[in-house]
């Protein structure tokens, strides 16, 4: 399960360089999104350099290495197989070796099984040593051109309705820019549903094909870009939704007072406090108990 006799160097350019020896440690690899230029010195250098690279596909990593000239076995480890490869994998690290975790892009333990390898060598008292790079999380912000200061990445939101639609509804009061992995075939019922549970007023963008020849941005509200996707149908290539934060996030910004009796008037106490919250990003049990409090005040049933 190693590769100890290999030689260990890598290519920059068309100049093989000699890889230094690593420490006995865990290191999770990030590596390109999709363009292959996007790797890191320190990358190719523990890629090159450890006993073992574990992979998530490893037909895929050894498009890389081979781009960089890195002759290494690579070793499988992925949700299926991840029962039997971890203890393996631990085994390893506990008798002295290096080992390289990599997923198929951007950073490991994001949207796949490589933090409870992670989780398991710190268990261990293991050395774990993260090898930074590229972010689809990161690009796809970016390119968002919604606010940054504060984010959060959800991942994939639940295949089945309900679940999807529970998620959200704990999501839209977050105060920051939401970023969603989406697949493609599902990215028109999920702008959809999003338009739904979080307004369909609140600005987003859909980018996909990070980093590569056909990378795309396309920007406007949850309601236009559902809108666009029903009808356009499914893009190609892989997707990240930014969606920007709720568009009222104070409550100074607006006379909640007013807002709630208007809708009271209009419909029952729940379902305003409920309007309410998606409107303001207030929590709905607190204007529902507001609510209570300004119709009792007034005299109101």
């Amino acid at each position: 399960m190693a590769g100890e006799n290999q030689e260990r160097s890598y290519l920059i350019g068309h100049a093989s360089v000699a890889a230094r020896p690593l420490e006995p440690a865990l290191y999770p690899v990030s590596t390109p999104i999709g363009n292959l230029g996007d790797i890191t010195l320190r990358a190719l250098e523990t890629l090159a350099a450890a006993d073992i690279v574990a992979a998530e596909d490893t037909r895929v990593t050894r498009v890389l290495l081979d781009r960089y000239g890195i002759r290494r076995r690579v070793v499988a480890y992925h949700e299926h197989n991840e029962e039997e490869a971890g203890p393996r994998l631990i085994a390893a690290l506990k008798e002295g070796r290096s080992v390289a975790l990599v997923s198929d892009a951007g950073t490991p333990l994001v949207s796949d099984p490589g933090y409870r390898l992670v989780a398991a060598a710190l268990e261990e008292g293991l050395r774990v040593v993260p090898i930074p790079g590229a972010s689809a999380v990161l690009a796809a912000l970016t390119l968002s051109g919604l606010p940054s200061d504060t984010f959060l990445f959800a991942g994939f939101l639940p295949v089945k309705e309900g679940q999807r639609q529970a998620r959200l509804e704990s999501l839209g009061r977050v105060p920051a820019t939401l970023i969603f992995f989406e697949s493609p075939r599902r990215l028109a019922a999920s702008l959809a549903a999003m338009a739904g549970a979080l307004g369909g007023a609140r600005p987003a963008a859909v980018t996909r094909e990070l980093t590569k020849a056909f990378e795309e941005r396309r920007a406007g509200t949850l309601e236009e870009l559902a809108a666009h996707y029903a009808e356009a149908g499914a893009p190609k290539g892989e997707v990240v939704v930014c969606v920007g934060p709720p568009l009222a996030q104070a409550a100074e910004d607006m006379d909640i007072d007013r807002l709630l009796l208007s809708l009271a008037a209009e419909m029952p106490a729940s379902k305003a406090a409920a309007e309410a919250a998606r409107m303001t990003g207030e929590q709905k049990p607190a204007l529902y108990r507001r609510l209570i409090e300004l119709k009792g005040r007034s005299g109101g049933g």
